[in-house]
């Protein structure tokens, strides 16, 4: 038995070895079929010409990731920090909706039931855990957070700013006739979205539009280049570690003893 979890361990969580990868492979597909499964389930022609397949389908691939999440569990080292990890929380997401679906009955909870079964969606969210770049991008987010939020207030005060402004500069007749209506105008204008719905009317409201506008360019650069700097920067961490001896960097891969002090490498 204890050969067997070891086995298990090596194939689910190994992704370096073959039957790792030929594992994710395997999950991957069953993972976007059955995300096409509620996909194509939403469409109502296609929901009445074949529920029943869509309803045989459902409970195969909720099976199928049911007897993997109680099979991760069982040969987790450590089994509930698995179950409330997040990737734990979303293989659970990915099965309890069908399960849910079952108790709640009564023509009053439809509503529900339909908001329960949507979130099948999440199983998208396993692909994560194929994705080998994932955690280093949940990373880099991780380390930029606190920039990108200085910069998300910055941008806050902004449209504030630039709402109050409009709501002046145009007023109630060209249909902005709200402060927080005028600040939805400047969101979406300085993030070059531009619905259409309120447009400035005035000369000087059109010259200030078209001002935000050739500034939202320069906007949406800003935390495209924190995180990508932060990526490289993780990126670059990984690949050349310090040595827990000197804190000298080393290549991994190629250096199996410190250049500089001597200590052996793992």
């Amino acid at each position: 038995m204890k050969k067997t979890r070891e086995k298990l361990h090596q194939i689910i969580f190994g992704t370096d070895t073959r039957d790792g990868r030929l594992f994710d492979i395997l999950l991957l597909w069953l993972i976007l079929l059955s995300i096409a499964v509620v996909i194509l389930e939403s469409l109502k022609p296609m929901r009445e010409q074949y529920q029943e397949i869509f309803y045989y389908s459902e409970w195969f691939f909720t099976l199928l990731f049911t007897i993997e999440y109680f099979i991760r569990i069982w040969i987790s080292r450590k089994a509930f920090h698995y179950i409330f990890s997040p990737l734990g929380i979303i293989d659970l997401l990915a099965i309890l909706p069908t399960y849910l679906s079952i108790f709640i009955t009564g023509t009053h909870f439809l509503i529900a039931i339909k908001g329960i079964r949507l979130l099948r969606v999440f199983r998208i969210l396993k692909l994560n855990r194929i994705m080998g770049h994932g955690e280093l991008i949940l990373l880099a987010l991780k380390r930029s957070s606190g920039r990108i939020g200085i910069f998300l207030f910055a941008i806050l005060n902004i449209v504030i700013i630039i709402g109050a402004i409009m709501y002046v500069v145009e007023g109630e007749a060209n249909g902005f006739d709200s402060i927080p209506k005028s600040i939805y105008w400047a969101i979406v204008t300085i993030t070059t979205v531009g619905y259409g719905d309120i447009s400035p009317q005035t000369p000087l409201g059109q010259f200030i539009s078209s001002i935000i506008m050739i500034v939202g360019y320069a906007i949406i650069a800003v935390p495209t280049g924190i995180l990508s700097a932060e990526m490289v920067k993780q990126n670059y961490e990984m690949e050349f570690p310090e040595c827990p001896e000197c804190g000298h960097k080393y290549k991994i891969g190629e250096d199996h003893f410190c250049s500089n002090c001597g200590q052996k490498l793992t």
